[in-house]
């Protein structure tokens, strides 16, 4: 069965190698012309992250798992933990969704809280769903529907940097077949290139952005 709700690319994750948090955002931040703000604590997900907004209501954010208890038990900690061991790189993509309730349904289960408590005291707050999946099989996004209001967002305020293409190593169909419509539809605008692999290798392979310097790749 297709569905017919809305759904628009959120974010990009980017997990900080052995270097750090800073010194990441440093390098992809210079590689973009436009610098990373602290985006503070994952308290639940034992997790923080540096964010920049892009065009298009979208956002990058780079992020690092903490030496907290909380890692070892929330799947977005573990996912992020992993990606750094393994030398770090793109973990995921995230769409948003106006209704978590409809994707609850179709998946057959329950959407967990999350908030991020920024370095000025605001708590951000959503709830998301399938970052386990997303960990299992890194070329599907997982699902983020925002509580705070919008110019709470990470995007609020909008960037002169547009992404402009992505790399995908897995199965456009399966993608599709998980999102429950075409992944054309949050992906809107952006060019997309799948490319094969083994069913243990898929994920965000690279994303390409328009700046002010021109077409830039980060891999």
């Amino acid at each position: 069965m297709v569905h017919h709700w809305r759904m628009r690319l959120d974010h990009l994750s980017y997990a900080a190698g052995p270097d750090g948090l800073a010194a990441c955002a440093q390098r992809v931040g210079s590689t973009l012309g436009a610098s990373f703000r602290d985006g503070g604590l994952h308290p639940r997900f034992g997790t923080r992250n540096f964010v920049m907004p892009l065009a298009d209501d979208c956002y990058l954010e780079v992020v690092e798992a903490l030496d907290h208890p909380a890692v070892d038990t929330a799947p977005f900690g573990r996912a992020v933990r992993a990606r750094s061991l393994a030398g770090g790189g793109w973990l995921g993509w995230a769409v948003r969704v106006d209704d978590m309730n409809s994707v609850e349904a179709r998946l057959g289960r329950k959407a967990v809280d999350g908030h991020r408590r920024r370095p000025d005291g605001f708590d951000l707050r959503w709830t998301q769903l399938g970052v386990n999946d997303l960990r299992v099989d890194p070329q599907l996004p997982y699902f983020i529907h925002w509580l705070s209001e919008p110019e709470e967002h990470p995007a609020f305020g909008g960037s002169s940097i547009t992404l402009r293409g992505l790399e995908i190593a897995g199965d456009e169909a399966a993608v599709d077949s998980y999102l429950g419509v075409a992944s054309t539809q949050p992906l809107d605008g952006i060019s997309v290139e799948w490319r094969s692999s083994d069913e243990h290798d898929t994920g965000v392979i690279a994303a390409t952005f328009d700046t002010a310097h021109g077409s830039v790749r980060v891999d």
